[in-house]
């Protein structure tokens, strides 16, 4: 499934967004967590910041 949001991305319109994902500590359980977030390419730097 992966394989094929990838793949979308880089045809047509979709060339200006990437899949992101982010490893997050969780403040209940302590494990972590993994978040994926499609955004534009422009947003990526900033994304990792926060």
């Amino acid at each position: 499934m992966a394989k094929k949001a990838v793949a979308t991305l880089q045809k047509g319109a979709g060339k200006g967004h990437a899949k992101v994902i982010k490893m997050v500590k969780s403040e209940k359980t302590g494990a972590y967590i993994f978040e994926e977030e499609i955004i534009t390419n422009d947003e990526v730097q900033a994304y990792f910041k926060k």
